[in-house]
């Protein structure tokens, strides 16, 4: 169905015309057992009264956890009609049976399809002749049966296209185990390899695998081994002793080398081996200095490097030869620009594209071999949008393929001919029932910060939805890690969009939207930035009319969460409710505790608390330590059970302290996947019944009380 009038969306409105959720005070809400617990360091004594809620396998946390989800259920059991609603109506805009744009690698042409009813993708190849039959190489939902979580990940096709390694997680913790295929008879090897990243890579003898492992406790990426077909006992090539990196296995583009990346926040270091000798020593490509980042590529005989060395903040591209990779011998080839954030680089025969950041925006700019210097650049026309190179696996094409959207455009795989400076749209992502775009406005306004910063939003509402206070709007963020929020276009969301909501995008600090700089600003001592800036825009919409604090809903997930957990303590009189979905909230607790998943790998992003300016910093706007006695805004709150990421109990402790402290009584919920983790359900359709809860959520919140 689709909506394009304004009778119609009001029409909706009206149906909906007061809150279906029953008042907290009229059931009975979980409260968990307080037990105290002492946690000290640099002189300061924190009390933490839910701490026992770690306790995953303690029989009184699973049934706290499973009473929390009765009483969300219970509060918000007058919405489920909406919630049906919004399913199929979600679900109804989807093409069931379809099928991604073939990519074609070493003879085959490689595509992903759906099939009516079916949760999970098949995975198909055909060689490159006409009238080729389809090869399925996996067909997820017959693996997927008897799973209630099944991920398949990590595929990688031997170079003599016979043999194919995956990765399969069950538990939802980023734990998967490999397996190999045998793609001329079907066989599924015996060879077996359990606690790995899912990462996976071929030599080039086509029977050598390199993976790297977890560690059992802390989840680090922490080793590389080799594997060789039908031998029981693999060789550990690569451990990595700082407890603040992470490591990875991967190969140049011209698939001549084997690369070892070892990472931190902050510094890179790659070890290097020729693909064709598998059984040789890795050696260092440019030894690890501290502030030193970089990653790096060969094609060509030559080494092509983004990194920030010099002092290059907004990184600048490098080369070097075989013999010469030590970042005091590299090249400049395309030196650092101030206004301009190289992101990414894709190499082809006759050219090369850059992938960088200008404005806020991304832009693809394509320069020639010969003149490498000046370059043209992929004109999109929306004023905020989401653009990213596509799968070019193969370097002697004309065509670079990339991927397009914007917050009023489906999404869309295009390519862009660099002869005739033409681009083709290969596919649309339809939208089932039509979609006019005209019958959405998509924006970009700025705000300003407390220091006079200006803030990109982007925003998204329909033609007919009024400017003047009265709408309901979903402001997002998330402003970690360097990560960019792109303005890209969602199915779901036209459910909330034809519902009179606008939708915006906060691009605050901490993310690099702006550049390096912008990522610089928003982590360690800086932190608070982020925050600061999420409240600057939300005052800026209510200041423009679009919204009002009774109509405005604060939306962030994993730092995110982390992110509107803040800001529900510093300015909760913003918002009406919050969304915080699997939310790093306990940030002291569990940057002290290193048995923790991640947890050293995060001091260059957040600080580490044993030095004692960080401590006090970090303490400063943890959303668990800063709880208090206050009205706060409606929460809905999602984790799941094996969650890697963020553990189960710092959303689950932070429901429990903001229910014995705060002073209205406004829903507090919390929906707990007790078998899955931190991206939710696996299959395409089931996870949609979360998308439908949280939608109602803020829908039913939106309407009169």
């Amino acid at each position: 169905m689709k909506y394009t009038n304004i009778g119609i969306i009001v029409t909706i409105m009206m149906s909906l015309s007061c809150s279906k959720m029953k008042n907290e005070s009229s059931i009975q809400e979980p409260r968990a057992k307080k037990i105290p617990r002492v946690l000290e360091i640099h002189n300061d004594q924190r009390i933490d009264h839910y701490y026992w809620l770690r306790e995953r396998e303690n029989p009184e946390v699973i049934a706290y956890l499973e009473k929390e989800n009765s009483y969300r259920e219970a509060v918000m059991k007058g919405t489920e009609e909406l919630q049906d609603e919004l399913f199929k109506e979600i679900r109804g805009r989807i093409k069931e049976d379809d099928e991604s744009v073939p990519y074609r690698l070493d003879g085959y042409w490689y595509y992903t399809r759906y099939e009516k009813d079916q949760e999970y993708p098949i995975y198909c190849r055909k060689i490159d002749q006409e009238n080729a039959p389809e090869e399925i190489l996996f067909n997820v939902n017959e693996m997927a049966k008897g799973f209630d979580y099944y991920q398949l990940g990590g595929i990688s096709i031997s170079p003599d296209n016979q043999k194919a390694a995956f990765a399969v997680d069950t538990v939802s913790r980023r734990i998967y185990s490999i397996y190999v295929k045998d793609l001329s008879t079907g066989e599924i090897f015996s060879d077996v390899i359990s606690g790995t990243t899912g990462n996976c890579v071929w030599a080039n003898d086509n029977k050598t695998l390199f993976y790297s492992v977890r560690d059992p406790q802390t989840l680090r990426a922490d080793r590389i081994f080799r594997h060789r077909i039908g031998e029981s006992k693999d060789t550990q090539v690569y451990f990595e002793e700082d407890e603040t990196f992470v490591c990875s296995i991967g190969k140049t583009r011209d698939r001549s080398h084997l690369m070892i990346h070892s990472s931190s926040t902050m510094t890179d270091e790659y070890r290097i081996l020729d693909a064709s000798t598998p059984n040789g020593e890795f050696k260092i490509f440019s030894p690890r200095k501290r502030g030193l980042e970089y990653n790096t590529t060969r094609f060509n005989n030559q080494w092509y490097i983004i990194t920030n060395a010099d002092g290059a903040t907004n990184f600048k591209l490098m080369t070097c030869s075989d013999n010469a990779t030590d970042h005091q011998e590299w090249k400049e080839f395309i030196g650092h620009r101030e206004d301009v954030f190289l992101e990414d680089i894709e190499l082809f025969d006759d050219y090369f594209v850059l992938e960088e950041k200008f404005n806020g925006l991304t832009r693809l700019q394509i320069r020639n071999w010969k003149n490498p210097s000046t370059g043209k650049s992929i004109e999109m026309d929306d004023p905020t949008y989401s653009l990213y190179l596509g799968s070019n696996p193969e370097p002697g094409t004309n065509d670079v393929r990339f991927g397009y959207s914007s917050m009023n455009q489906p999404g869309s795989v295009r390519s862009f001919n660099v002869k005739n400076g033409e681009t083709t749209i290969l596919k649309e992502t339809e939208v089932v029932g039509g979609f006019d775009k005209t019958q959405f406005v998509s924006e970009r306004i700025w705000a300003t910060a407390t220091d006079g910063t200006k803030i990109p939003i982007s925003l998204v509402r329909h033609i007919n939805t009024p400017i003047d206070g009265t709408a309901p709007t979903i402001l997002y963020g998330y402003g970690s890690y360097g990560y960019s929020l792109d303005a890209g276009f969602s199915i779901g969301r036209l459910s909330l969009l034809e519902r009179g909501f606008i939708y915006a995008i906060a691009h605050i600090r901490g993310g690099s939207e702006m550049g390096r700089q912008w990522y610089e600003d928003g982590k360690l001592l800086k932190k608070r930035n982020t925050f600061t800036d999420f409240i600057a825009c939300a005052e800026h919409l209510i200041n423009l009319k679009y919204t009002q604090p009774e109509k405005l809903f604060a939306w962030g997930g994993s730092a995110g969460g982390l992110l509107v957990g803040a800001v529900a303590n510093m300015r909760p009189e913003l918002f009406r409710g919050i969304v915080a979905e699997v939310p790093f909230v306990d940030v002291v607790t569990t940057m002290l505790d290193e048995t923790i998943p991640l947890t050293t790998g995060e001091y260059d992003e957040w600080g580490n608390p044993n030095e004692k300016e960080y401590y006090f910093y970090m303490k400063s706007y943890s959303p668990y330590d800063n709880v208090k006695a206050q009205d706060y805004p409606a929460m809905l709150i999602t984790t799941g059970l094996h969650d890697s990421q963020v553990q189960y109990w710092e959303p689950a402790k932070w429901i429990a302290l903001l229910r014995e402290k705060r002073t209205n009584n406004l829903p507090l919920l919390m929906h707990c996947e007790m078998t899955t983790g931190h991206g939710g359900a696996s299959g395409r359709f089931t996870a949609l019944k979360e998308v439908a809860m949280k939608y109602a959520f803020v829908i039913d919140l939106a309407q009169p009380q």
